[in-house]
């Protein structure tokens, strides 16, 4: 029986340029048509590589209060856009809860497409 040898370590850099030949070759035959779009699927890769990742920016009770009067919507509304109470988007007006999580990405949302990107 013959001993097996140990793999070769392969480095950052060799991974990073393997990842991008292989997206380029993909890309490739995404573009002649050998393989669909619905094949296809973007990871976090792909949009740290594009820098297409919006930027989830923390907002303040202003900021809030400015996108809902920008919107033309009443709290209740907003509520009911976001799935919370009208009293949760009191306090998040007011200052005494800060936007996190899932929340915080749809006010983001709002703030660059507007309301009708969630309606």
């Amino acid at each position: 029986m013959t001993a097996k040898k140990p793999a070769k370590k392969i480095s950052a850099a060799e991974k990073s340029r393997f990842a991008d030949e292989m997206a380029e070759s993909f890309g490739g035959l995404r573009q002649l048509g050998m393989i669909s779009e619905a094949t296809c699927k973007t990871t976090l890769r792909d949009l740290n590589r594009e820098g297409a990742g919006d930027v989830i920016i923390p907002l303040t009770a202003e900021d809030i209060r400015a996108l809902r009067e920008r919107a033309h919507v009443s709290q209740s509304v907003l509520a009911r856009y976001l799935n919370l109470t009208v009293d949760h988007v009191s306090k998040l007006e007011r200052g005494a809860v800060r936007p996190t999580g899932a929340v915080l990405a749809m006010l983001n949302v709002i703030r660059r497409k507007g309301i009708e990107a969630i309606i």
